[in-house]
């Protein structure tokens, strides 16, 4: 029975393609269950004080620390007609809260699920997908920057049928704040979220996964100032008018996902790829103000002038678990582009108005995981993290900002 609840274990991220955060441990009516992760690591970067997202920035005067990423403990009841959901996230900067929402359902089906409180925007696939069960340390940079740890607050229905020909299809449509998981809203705009997947399993004589779907974002930015900054075809241009105060930027996003695992001699094979672009409001980088945050959704009211960017950024993931072994190989390539419409000498340009928030990243990883037994696994990752040649100071060559990483994990 043992080998039997570890085989699964060990084969569940393989097998399946939603490990979603937006539902209980089990729609099974139950008293109170809980269940959690742990996730302590060590990590070792290029530099002193480097800004990283892996894991956040680095200390001024440090190059490698112990940490513990994730510290998730989560309690949940569920009922014939609703189920509840608790989550904290506790580690070395204090406790958190991360999920507290009520679903409602039919008594005999959870075809239609109504949901409200703080939970993940239903955007893609990697946003909803558990980081206990991922293979990968981290979410890709671009999704770190447009949706902060991933929750906000609102309400959402979800529509997934339950007739066995139509079962591989969800549907999903949130409205929500928009200042994400820890904050209360600055502004009386709400944002509104969608998504729709679709999940073939079993295909091939049961060896092929395929899973895909298409997302939207539709919400804006609030600005506080007479001033914006409208893109042009070589960097910004200064909008000036009383009647920019209180203006809304528009902050729209359209994605699309695609999963496949195939089941070989050689293992399990499992590739992800995830695109998203659109028109993200965002500010200038300063001293206060990293280069990287510059393009970061909002938790609060922007007090400086608004720069509107069009971007892009997608993600390619593959991992190959290493025939029966406890062994998976991991490669991983990220790309996040916050202003598409400068080319990378065109940065620092003078009269331009660019700034380090329209630099180019991109992140090669690779790495090993072994799941030591059916709770535990164990990850080495490296992360090799190349930014776009520019005219400004700090950014003319390559920042020395790789991260190594070493983490243990325990779930329960």
């Amino acid at each position: 029975m043992k080998q039997l609840l570890f085989c699964l274990v060990l084969l569940c991220p393989f097998f399946t393609f939603a490990q979603s955060n937006n539902s209980p441990s089990s729609y099974d009516p139950h008293e109170i269950a809980i269940t959690g992760y742990l996730q302590t690591q060590y990590q070792r970067a290029q530099s002193e004080g480097i800004s990283s997202f892996s894991g956040g920035d680095f200390s001024k005067n440090s190059k490698d620390r112990f940490m513990i990423r994730r510290g998730r403990l989560k309690i949940d009841r569920a009922d014939k007609y609703s189920s509840i959901v608790f989550q904290i996230d506790a580690t070395q900067n204090g406790v958190a809260l991360m999920d507290a929402f009520i679903q409602l359902h039919q008594p005999d089906s959870k075809a239609l699920l109504f949901t409200a409180g703080l939970f993940n925007r239903p955007f893609g696939h990697s946003i909803v997908y558990s980081s206990g069960y991922r293979d990968f340390p981290e979410r890709a940079r671009v999704f770190q920057t447009l949706m902060p740890r991933e929750r906000d607050l609102g309400a959402m229905i979800t529509f997934r049928p339950d007739n066995k020909m139509f079962h591989f299809l969800t549907a999903e449509l949130a409205v929500i704040n928009g200042s994400g998981y820890s904050a209360r809203d600055y502004d009386s705009k709400k944002d509104i979220v969608g998504n729709l997947g679709f999940k073939f399993d079993s295909l091939a004589n049961k060896k092929l996964h395929v899973g895909f779907g298409a997302s939207f974002y539709k919400g804006s930015v609030r600005n506080d100032t007479e001033n914006y900054y409208s893109h042009t075809a070589t960097g910004f241009v200064k909008n000036t008018s009383p009647d920019n105060v209180g203006m809304n930027a528009k902050r729209n996003y359209l994605g699309g996902n695609l999963q496949l695992q195939y089941d070989n001699t050689f293992g399990s094979t499992l590739f992800k790829v995830e695109y998203v672009g659109g028109t993200q409001p965002g500010v200038a980088s300063s001293s206060s103000i990293s280069g990287p945050l510059a393009s970061q959704s909002f938790a609060t009211q922007p007090a400086t002038d608004l720069y509107l960017r069009q971007f892009s950024g997608y993600y390619l993931w593959l991992s190959q678990r290493i025939a029966k072994s406890r062994f998976t190989a991991l490669l991983a390539y990220d790309s996040y582009d916050p202003n598409t419409d400068v080319k990378d000498n065109e940065i620092g340009v003078l009269n331009s108005n660019t700034t380090a928030g329209d630099i180019k990243f991109n992140t090669l990883g690779y790495g090993m995981t072994c799941q030591i037994n059916g709770r535990m696994k164990l990850t080495v990752y490296n992360e090799h993290v190349v930014n776009d040649h520019t005219l400004l100071p700090g950014y003319i060559d390559d920042l020395k900002d790789d991260v190594f990483t070493m983490r243990l994990q325990y779930r329960w």
